[in-house]
């Protein structure tokens, strides 16, 4: 089925923001002094909310907003831009938006950061909008909850005359599990893309649609 409206998520999915984002985890742990977790542990950390991950690998409710903290200040004057987009990419956005597809970013990374990074890197171009969480980590945090937000602005903006197209006509593209369950905590099927950093079996086991190989794939799908 072809579709009109699609959101994609950011890290692993659009950028390969792995290494960046990392380093300014491993800077969080060795700065406050708590025991970092293997690297095996530290690649998963990235696409879910990082307060999710902190949480459960070594810091409590009490000594989360200092980590926070830390992590930002790193994040924000080295790590976000260690980043690249993904072979194949924009010429898949090129294509799903020469087909007429509306794109849009929705990432769990703080809004402020993805719309950075997309203006950075060259995708604004090919996006109806860019939405992330917020920086107060209650408000605006969960996947569902983004997508969520996505669809309210997108529905007031870019589609105000038309209306948003139904449902079935919507799709989330995503990497890890959190894009899979968001989705369908807002009635979305989510293609889940292979070159990102979910585990194997991850995407399949939550229940994307279809988890596909490469960009090229990801834009015949989307266009079928």
């Amino acid at each position: 089925m072809r579709h009109d409206l699609i959101l994609l998520d950011l890290d692993g999915t659009l950028m390969d923001s792995a290494a960046g984002i990392i380093s300014s985890i491993r800077h969080t742990y060795v700065t406050l002094g708590v025991p970092a977790p293997p690297d095996d542990d530290l690649r998963r950390f990235v696409g879910p909310p990082i307060t999710e991950s902190f949480l459960a690998h070594g810091f409590t409710p009490e000594t989360l907003p200092e980590a926070m903290r830390v992590y930002r200040a790193d994040f924000a004057a080295r790590g976000m831009h260690d980043n690249r987009v993904f072979d194949g990419i924009e010429e898949t956005l090129t294509a799903l938006v020469a087909a007429g597809a509306t794109l849009a970013v929705a990432t769990s990374k703080p809004e402020v950061y993805a719309r950075e990074l997309t203006a950075e890197f060259g995708l604004d171009p090919y996006l109806a909008g860019t939405y992330g969480a917020t920086l107060d980590e209650h408000s605006r945090a969960s996947k569902a909850a983004v997508i969520s937000y996505a669809l309210l602005e997108l529905e007031e903006t870019t589609f105000a005359e038309r209306g948003l197209p139904p449902l079935e006509r919507i799709v989330m593209v995503g990497d890890r599990s959190h894009d899979v369950d968001g989705a369908r905590l807002n009635g979305l099927a989510c293609v889940g893309v292979a070159w990102g950093y979910a585990d194997e079996g991850e995407l399949a086991a939550h229940g994307a649609s279809t988890v596909v190989e490469t960009p090229h794939e990801l834009a015949d799908l989307l266009l079928g």
